[in-house]
């Protein structure tokens, strides 16, 4: 791309330097909707409902893989603005290898936890078996998936965006593949689109290992690890509002599919799926751009350079207004056709989704800046007001509402939580843009 991180960015040079990263979410968040199009359509709404049911507790295990990512991130390129560049490799090194350790920890614990999460969620009988029968498949590749969450962030922090998205369209076709191969072909049902998923897994979390060993002459490379307490602490203490969005949205995502098995059953948690498909296509953008543009804010920082640290925000604030209208449009426009897609099997199933989505679509409009507001605090180093954020809009905001919501308005209620969550977490982050631009000069 010939584009560093030290860069003045025009708007023309920002979207050339930030879309690697929001093609790599828009791949990245390919795994689970392929997954759910070949078990919907070809195996059945139960099954479909029993994967869309555990995933989000697999999804809070793979938040410490955002920690290291973004938090490890923010310190590596504070370091390289600091020209500290010996330092910043032995961190990524030394956070590579953390990241492959912690992975098998925590794919030992979640196996042992996998029934009663399962069954804590609401599901029984058959449910509760292939649940638990899909979850505990796709621990086989968890180490793997933490490592190709972290190199999301450390491929464009090493100036290598694209490395991340190529990764990412590897194993998107080879999950793609091996989907139709297994499910349509074999008939492996749940344990086809598993095993498809961890075939995926490895190959992207092993190229980007591959690569940094074996091209030593980038910024940064694979060397002698050397991880400071000191360092771990503040890569933990910059990621934690990572951890804590991934968290409250995997949370959230149980509490949703709970409070839609006791108003509609089993075909709600299925609709839901489908909701939270489209929108992490659709919120790709948001995402994407938060990752790809945060090593440049943290690069600014530690060299000092307010002017273009303000360049670069007022340039962010405006690429999230004009995206959101656009998002927000695309999904009510295509809305039909896409929930068709999942559930044109079922009309009951379809009409269900159908509602929901175009409810749940209207928070697309400013959903994307609290993500901003954490992820330019977590680059900032300043992890507790990330925090902050993050635990309100999700945790605080998002879960009052969908408690409360559905006793007022009935299953409407789940669909328009995340509208209200959001308004209140754009007010949250307005107010800390203001009060911390003297201290930081953006």
């Amino acid at each position: 791309m010939g584009i560093e991180i030290s860069s003045h960015f025009s708007y023309r040079k920002l979207m050339r330097f930030v879309f690697p990263s929001i093609a790599t979410i828009i791949f990245l968040s390919t795994y689970s909707i392929i997954d759910g199009f070949f078990v919907s359509n070809y195996v059945g709404d139960r099954a479909f409902a029993a994967i869309n049911l555990i995933f989000p507790a697999l999804g809070i295990f793979g938040c410490v893989g955002a920690v290291i990512g973004a938090g490890g991130s923010a310190l590596i390129g504070k370091r390289l603005g600091q020209q500290r560049i010996e330092e910043a490799c032995s961190l990524f090194s030394s956070l590579s290898l953390a990241g492959l350790a912690i992975g098998v920890v925590l794919a030992a614990c979640a196996w042992c936890v996998m029934p009663w999460i399962a069954s804590g969620m609401g599901a029984e009988g058959e449910m509760l078996r292939e649940s638990v029968f899909y979850g505990r498949i796709l621990l086989i590749s968890f180490p793997m998936h933490l490592l190709q969450r972290i190199y999301h962030s450390f491929a464009v922090t090493a100036g290598k965006p694209p490395l991340a998205f190529w990764t990412n369209v590897a194993s998107g076709m080879i999950n793609l593949a091996f989907d139709y191969l297994f499910i349509v072909c074999f008939g492996w049902a749940v344990a086809g689109a598993a095993w498809a998923t961890v075939l995926a897994e490895f190959t992207g979390g092993l190229l980007p290992v591959l690569y940094f060993i074996l091209h030593r002459d980038g910024i940064l490379h694979l060397g002698s690890p050397r991880l400071r307490l000191e360092d771990f602490l503040k890569v933990c203490s910059n990621g934690i509002s990572q951890f804590l969005t991934g968290v409250s949205m995997s949370f959230l995502a149980m509490v949703y599919n709970y409070q839609l098995l006791r108003f509609v059953g089993e075909k709600g948690v299925a609709a839901f799926g489908v909701i939270m498909y489209i929108s992490f296509v659709f919120e790709s953008a948001y995402l994407g751009y938060a990752q790809g543009i945060a090593p440049v804010i943290s690069y600014n920082y530690g060299a000092d350079n307010r002017k273009e640290l303000g360049n670069i925000f007022r340039k962010s604030l405006m690429f999230y207004a004009v995206t959101g209208a656009l998002v927000t449009i695309g999904s009510l426009v295509f809305a039909s056709p896409l929930a068709r897609l999942f559930t044109g099997y079922s009309q009951e199933l379809y009409a269900l989704t159908l509602h929901g989505l175009r409810l749940y679509a209207l928070s697309f409009t400013i959903s994307g800046f609290p993500i901003f507001a954490a992820s330019f605090f977590t680059a900032l180093n300043n992890g507790p007001v990330a925090a902050e954020i993050s635990v309100c809009q999700s945790i605080l905001f998002e879960l009052i509402a969908v408690v409360m919501l559905p006793l007022i308005l009935g299953v409407d209620g789940i669909w328009v939580s995340v509208d209200a969550a959001n308004v209140a977490a754009v007010i949250l982050s307005a107010y800390f843009w203001k009060r911390y631009q003297p201290k930081y000069g953006y």
